[in-house]
């Protein structure tokens, strides 16, 4: 049987989903919750402090909590993988590969994988979604030493990552994200039904093993009405790092 605290803190999460309680507003007072649901004081603070955990909300003691992201949101804090995400807000990842093929490693490849020029690596195009709903497009290139892993995966396999671990072990420990904007190419926009040009949030990223082999590198694509991302910071850890455009 579900707690009480964690049902009242599924139900704040889908408020703030639903921007009843939008980015930057102010939560109820605790006394205010506990009226709400008819709880005491304690429960509610099990509940806040599940949402103060996720990072959904400030950690002010003594004060009422600022909402700083919904669950669409996307931290960067951790690595997650596209499931694993969606999993969290509750909703189902899709996935399905438009084209796979094996190519010789570009230059670009070879820096981002640490492999020699023309060494034969996996590129794989797929699209993911929420619910169906495609809001993700992945232009993966994997390194020779995974590529035969990942090639045997269905086209559907909702997370890729999931799979590997389980098949072969491999766990995705570490991660660099490089974010910017982009117009939607015509490729872009059928994939993902939005129009041409349309700005989409790129993430280029280098995933690597904990002793820092890359796995792959990717350029994903999101559209922009469908995911956003967050950083959490303070004055004493700032995880994120400002560069200049390349």
């Amino acid at each position: 049987m579900t707690a009480r605290h964690e049902e009242i803190a599924e139900e704040l999460r889908r408020a703030i989903d639903r921007e009843e309680y939008t980015v930057g507003s102010l939560l109820p007072a605790e006394t205010d919750l506990a009226a709400h649901y008819g709880v005491s004081r304690g429960t509610v603070r099990q509940a806040v402090a599940a949402l103060t955990a996720e990072g959904l909300i400030g950690s002010r003691q003594g004060a009422r909590r600022v909402v700083l992201a919904g669950r669409r949101s996307q931290s960067f804090a951790e690595l997650r993988s596209f499931a694993q995400w969606a999993r969290a807000m509750g909703r189902e990842a899709t996935g399905h590969v438009v084209a796979q093929k094996y190519r010789p490693a570009t230059a670009e490849d070879s820096v981002r994988l640490q492999l020699r020029e023309k060494t034969t690596v996996l590129h794989v195009l797929r699209v993911r979604g929420l619910d169906g709903e495609p809001v993700l497009l992945e232009r993966t290139v994997y390194a020779d030493w995974i590529s035969p892993a990942v090639a045997v995966i269905e086209p559907d396999c909702p997370s890729v990552t999931q799979r590997l671990l389980e098949d072969t072990g491999l766990v995705f420990a570490y991660g660099e994200h490089v974010i910017d904007a982009v117009a939607a190419s015509a490729q872009d926009a059928d994939l993902l039904g939005v129009r041409r040009t349309s700005p989409l949030l790129r993430v280029r990223r280098v995933t690597t093993t904990r002793e820092g082999r890359p796995v792959e590198w990717s350029d994903d694509r999101y559209r922009s009405d469908a995911v956003s991302f967050s950083v959490h910071n303070s004055i004493g850890n700032n995880a994120l790092a400002r560069k200049t455009a390349e």
